[in-house]
């Protein structure tokens, strides 16, 4: 099914293959109206698509040290999610399921009808319900650093209160409080680049975005019910020192999962697609091989 889609833009004229007879004309970045939210997205390298989802609050730019390698064997897709980065939402409602279908619009605007798709964090939530809405539309799945489980009631308070926090003191004003979550101590302490970086993603967000975020983690729903109807090859990558969504958690949905596998990423934390980027890119780049 079609979801609601009004204007896809091309910013560049040259369209490169994204695999197939699919996506064979997915620019290199453009944008997608769809549900009301102008969506930007980026596409490099040529083959198989692979489409990424970043997690809260962040961009598809978490995962510009992923691309060089993943761009040799694969079309790699990443998109922003509305209200962040270089797309925009029109307020600050959003729910995991409106993600969702508002990133199955962009595939209908691609023309991407099966893809190996990963999402770290909120985009792995996102990830859930669009293989609920669509399986069909898959050929593998990633989830990094996510959950499957709906808030606690300390968690989802704790997620209102960022909302709130960035009504009251600005989208910038996340940064020191979610840098602690996204890396370990070991790498703030010593990489002063990754700090800057994720905290340039953060603050990039816009009102509605982070709100709409926030508020979407939540009151997310319930994806445990969806893992035992996984048919698609699917893997958990998951960094060893995660303490937002630890290894726990990632082992408690691999075995609910029929057939997936498990990778840790030694001495990364939650953002570990961009901690420990060439290792997280080896273990997409092998698992989505394997799927040819």
């Amino acid at each position: 099914m079609k979801r609601t889609l009004t204007t896809l833009t091309a910013f560049l004229a040259t369209a490169a293959l994204a695999g197939g007879a699919q996506g064979q004309t997915v620019p290199n970045r453009g944008t997608v109206t769809v549900n009301g939210s102008t969506v930007f997205y980026k596409a490099t390298g040529s083959g198989q698509p692979l489409l990424l989802i970043h997690g809260y609050p962040l961009s598809g730019e978490l995962f510009k040290n992923n691309r060089a390698l993943l761009a040799q064997n694969f079309r790699v897709i990443t998109v922003d999610l509305p209200g962040f980065g270089l797309s925009r939402a029109p307020n600050a409602d959003a729910s995991i399921e409106n993600y969702a279908s508002t990133v199955l619009g962009v595939m209908d605007a691609l023309n991407l009808n099966q893809v190996v798709a990963g999402g770290m964090s909120m985009g792995g939530m996102t990830l859930f319900q669009m293989y609920k809405m669509s399986p069909e539309r898959f050929k593998g799945l990633i989830f990094i650093d996510t959950t499957a489980d709906p808030s606690g009631v300390a968690e989802k308070a704790n997620w209102l209160g960022t909302a709130q926090q960035a009504q009251e003191k600005g989208v910038a004003s996340l940064v020191d409080i979610l840098m602690p979550r996204m890396l370990t101590g070991q790498s703030r302490m010593t990489m002063p680049n990754q700090v800057m970086h994720l905290g340039s993603l953060v603050k990039q967000a816009s009102l509605n975005g982070a709100v709409g975020g926030a508020t979407a983690l939540a009151n997310r729903p319930d994806a445990n019910p969806i893992l035992p109807t996984i048919r698609v090859p699917t893997l958990y990558l998951f960094g060893a020192e995660d303490n937002l969504t630890p290894p726990e958690v990632a082992m408690k949905m691999q075995m609910n999962t029929p057939g997936s596998r498990l990778v840790l990423i030694p001495g990364a934390g939650h953002a570990a697609t961009f901690e420990k980027a060439s290792a997280a890119a080896r273990a997409m780049n092998d698992f989505a091989l394997s799927l040819r």
